[in-house]
């Protein structure tokens, strides 16, 4: 980002009351017109319509006749007797005039003052209105506000107001419309005696509580008003100040004469790095900066020579490059830019100035000056400072530090373990010195790398710890710690032995280094002596637990399906079978041996010992046994070729068969009962002799595995070529 620095500007430090300040000169004979034309407006502006609302006493001219207001001279306007501002007057006036509508509003927008939401009416207001036209692109005036509210009355409901408020054509859009100018610098709080103390923006009050050559309690430092406008154009300003809920107590603002005024060169600096300021140009740094010359474009028609003086403690052409001491605007032709470059000649001489002073003349014969002052600084190289680090007590992490001395912020930081942060961690070390490096680079590129020592040096250790195996159904184990390296100044070492990392008062918990009848698991071993502690963890390992298990054959089948469990448990006296999923029985026995199922279930067993036990699971598959199928050949061939060369049924879920096969005179030639029986072609006589081709009869009676009978009959042609 580009920072504009305008180089027009009122010093805001140096001023102080002085015990032997002379009192300030006020005149309330002028005019509000002999005011405005006379003493307030400087070049560059011609004003008309110029009226004034309120008590011609509450406006004059003032002298500061070495009173420290900063201001030579110039109009004061007051919510009193503007007389009664020159000690030793008491400047509480109620005049009984009315308030202002814009400053009421300006007074109840304050959000700093807790109570602007009850401020209610303005009184005693003093308003001076004009119009005015600018010849140039930037008007500017300077003003000091004063009151004698300070610092009674702070944040309260008697928040005295005063505003500067412009109408008119606003070059940066959207146009102005009453706003208010009396700002607080780099804010959006109206000036008040509630947002200029010593609590808030105290760099631009001056305490005065012995009313030193000016009869207020306290006083702002000159500051300086400035807005852009577009010239030849009309704009309507008007300056107010009234006192808030009451009519005591005065308040007033002081308007530097001649100080408003249209300036027709105006010059600023535009440099990319500001962080000593935006009018402050490092040596060396790199910084690009250009000089900025603009004119308003009413005057862009006509050339300008315009001349620069060039001053300061800076050597043109040896601190920096040379600088022109005069530009040149062609018609038409509306801004400038000269660059500007610092030279680094090595030698640190701290602050150098460089001051330009610009004289425009008009064509009414006056005189503008402008005055600008740039910076030049030799800053000191960057350098890097890593913060050595000794802990006394190993940690997981470690956090470790780098600062910068000198050179340009901000600053990027770059360490050996990959962090880019000014704070990191390094993972924790056993006892010893390490060392990690980081490089600074400041806002300029310059450079510099530390080294950080990491010294850990930790004496506490637990040299051992012991864990006695228990038995897995009762706490019979134990756990034991060994310790050195105590650091013991103010009493015992704290040991502690729990069951979890923090402890948490449960059964398993003991300030010793012995803990015994505990069961299976971990446990953690803290000791804390005077300057550090340690933690390290043990696990107890049980001894013979129970383990649960069993075998069942078959695990699958149709109804009804014969089980047969076989128990296979270890490290067990006991068992608890829940033999079906659905009804939950149970039987209290070493094995249940064989149990039917009608349909699928979930077998569980639980085997125990003592106080500890196991558990283990079988699933049992039942599906419903279907009835018998069965499928007859109509031809078989029985002549010993292998193929075809015998008759049998084909079934399925049959447990028996029962084959008859009659010759078509009815005559039985093959009877057979088996689970699958088979006709060869021969006949059931003795002698066994092959049946002749032709057309035999059967019939058959099917027994299902659950006892189903499925019966039928047909007919088979016997071939035997």
């Amino acid at each position: 980002m580009r920072a504009n620095a305008l180089l027009l500007f009122v010093a805001f430090f140096g001023f102080t009351t002085n015990a032997s300040a002379q009192n300030i000169i006020i005149d309330p004979n002028p005019t509000p017109t002999q005011l405005v034309q006379n003493t307030l407006i400087g070049p560059g502006l011609v004003t008309s319509n110029i009226t004034f609302s309120g008590n011609l006493q509450q406006i004059g001219f003032f002298d500061e006749n070495g009173s420290n207001l900063g201001l030579d001279s110039g109009v004061v306007m007051s919510s009193g007797y503007v007389a009664n501002i020159t000690p030793p007057n008491n400047p509480s006036t109620t005049i009984g005039g009315p308030g202002d509508a814009d400053l009421l509003a300006t007074a109840q927008s304050v959000t700093s003052n807790p109570s602007s939401g009850s401020i209610t009416s303005t009184n005693d207001a003093a308003v001076l209105e004009f119009d005015f036209v600018p010849t140039g692109d930037v008007v500017v005036f300077n003003f000091v506000f004063g009151s004698e509210e300070y610092l009674t009355y702070v944040n309260t409901s008697f928040n005295d107001v005063f505003g500067f408020y412009i109408t008119g054509p606003n070059p940066n859009g959207p146009d102005y419309n009453g706003d208010n100018l009396a700002i607080v610098p780099n804010t959006n709080e109206p000036i008040t005696i509630s947002t200029i103390h010593p609590g808030l923006n105290g760099q631009y009050y001056i305490d005065n509580p012995s009313n030193s050559g000016i009869s207020y309690n306290g006083y702002t430092i000159p500051i300086e008003i400035r807005f852009d406008v577009i010239c030849d154009s009309t704009y309507h300003f008007k300056f107010a100040v009234a006192d808030c809920q009451d009519g005591i107590l005065d308040t007033g603002v002081f308007l530097d004469g001649g100080s408003f005024q249209a300036i027709p060169v105006d010059l600023t600096l535009e440099t990319n790095i500001g962080e000593y300021g935006d009018s402050v140009i490092v040596e060396g740094c790199g910084v690009e900066a250009d000089f900025i010359f603009s004119r308003p474009s009413c005057q862009s028609s006509d050339s300008l020579w315009v001349n620069v003086d060039i001053t300061g403690t800076a050597t043109n052409g040896l601190d920096y490059l040379t600088l022109p001491d005069s530009v040149l605007f062609l018609p038409d032709s509306t801004e400038i830019s000269i660059p500007f470059t610092a030279i680094q000649d090595g030698v640190f001489e701290g602050y150098e100035s460089v001051i330009l002073t610009v004289t425009n003349v008009l064509s009414s014969g006056d005189t503008i000056v402008t005055i600008g002052t740039v910076w030049l600084l030799d800053a000191p190289n960057v350098q890097a400072w890593g913060h050595d680090t000794t802990i006394v007590c190993r940690q997981d992490s470690v956090d470790i530090y780098a600062s910068v001395l000198d050179g340009i912020p901000p600053y990027s930081f770059s360490w050996d373990t990959g962090s880019t942060d000014s704070v990191t961690w390094v993972p924790g070390t056993p006892n010893g010195s390490f060392d990690y490096y980081v490089t600074v680079t400041d806002a300029c590129g310059f450079t510099d790398t530390d080294t950080l020592t990491l010294i850990v040096d930790q004496t506490l250790v637990i040299d051992t710890l012991i864990a006695y195996p228990s038995d897995a159904c009762n706490p019979t184990g134990a756990v034991s710690a060994f310790v050195s390296g105590i650091t013991d100044v103010l009493g015992q070492p704290f040991y502690h032995w729990s069951d979890s990392i923090v402890p948490n008062g449960q059964p398993y918990e003991v300030d010793a280094t012995v803990m015994q009848n505990i069961p299976s698991g971990w446990y953690y071993f803290t000791v804390t002596d005077d300057v550090c502690s340690a933690l390290d963890s043990v696990f107890v390992e049980p001894l013979d637990p129970p383990v649960a298990d069993f075998s069942a054959s078959p695990t699958s089948g149709c109804a009804p399906l014969e089980v047969t469990f076989t128990n296979s448990s270890q490290n067990t006296t006991d068992y608890v079978w829940y033999m079906n999923n659905e009804a939950m029985d149970t039987l209290y026995i070493n094995t249940p041996g064989t149990t039917i199922y009608n349909e699928s279930a979930v077998v569980m067993m639980v085997a125990t010992r003592a106080s500890c036990s196991d558990t283990a699971y079988a699933t049992i598959n039942v599906d419903p046994c279907p009835f018998p199928t069965v499928y007859a050949p109509n031809v078989f061939t029985p002549n010993n070729d292998s193929y075809n060369d015998s008759f049998y049924l084909t079934v399925e879920n049959a447990a028996e068969v029962e084959l008859i096969i009659t010759n078509r005179w009815g005559n039985i030639v093959f009877q057979h009962t088996a689970t699958n029986p088979t006709w060869d072609g021969k006949s059931k006589t003795p002698s066994g002799a092959d049946c002749a081709e032709g057309v035999y009869f059967y019939r058959y009676k099917v027994t299902g595995v659950v006892g189903d009978i499925l019966e039928g009959h047909g007919f088979v042609h016997l071939v035997r070529d």
